[in-house]
């Protein structure tokens, strides 16, 4: 799928097929996570893949939401501050690393034909216990990823260019 095309079709997924994705798939789109930018190089991340029924039902501690669980897989992308880049005014740059990582994925996975719905309105100490994760690794997104049980594209409601984009020439 062109990359612009993935731009125009990616969507929030909210109900997932229960068929298991294929690990080829989830390698591809693993491998586009590795291959994201990172200040200085340093990929202060970590990402949980998350495909044992019990574990993902327990993440419902974190986010409770039916459909979350429903999907055969749930990525929990997580940041190690003590890893990355600083500003020169001191801002550590894990937390945008990761996230640039986690776009990678969600974009991979709609070019693979996978849905996925970032979440970001979770609780982080539940999710830290339900993966038992360690101090200094913290949980940044979440999101389900499996086959859409309705794949139909729909129109995007977005910002015009001019709204957001300012010239200095």
């Amino acid at each position: 799928m062109d990359l612009f095309e993935v731009f125009r079709t990616r969507r929030s997924v909210r109900a997932y097929k229960p068929d298991p994705v294929p690990q080829d798939k989830l390698d591809r789109i693993l491998e586009a996570a590795r291959l994201a930018p990172t200040a200085a190089n340093r990929q202060p991340f970590i990402f949980y893949v998350i495909k044992d029924q019990a574990a993902r039902t327990a993440l419902k501690s974190a986010y409770n939401q039916a459909w979350f669980c429903e999907a055969p897989v749930i990525i929990c992308a997580c940041a190690e501050p003590a890893k990355a880049w600083r500003r020169m005014d001191g801002r550590n740059y894990a937390d945008v690393d990761t996230t640039i990582a986690m776009d990678h994925l969600i974009l991979a996975a709609a070019a693979e034909g996978l849905g996925t719905c970032w979440i970001g309105a979770f609780n982080p100490p539940a999710v830290k216990k339900v993966l038992n994760l360690p101090d200094g690794l913290d949980p940044i997104a979440l999101t389900p990823l499996g086959y859409p049980v309705d794949d139909a594209p729909r129109p995007k409601d977005r910002k015009a260019i001019s709204d957001f984009v300012r010239y200095i020439d």
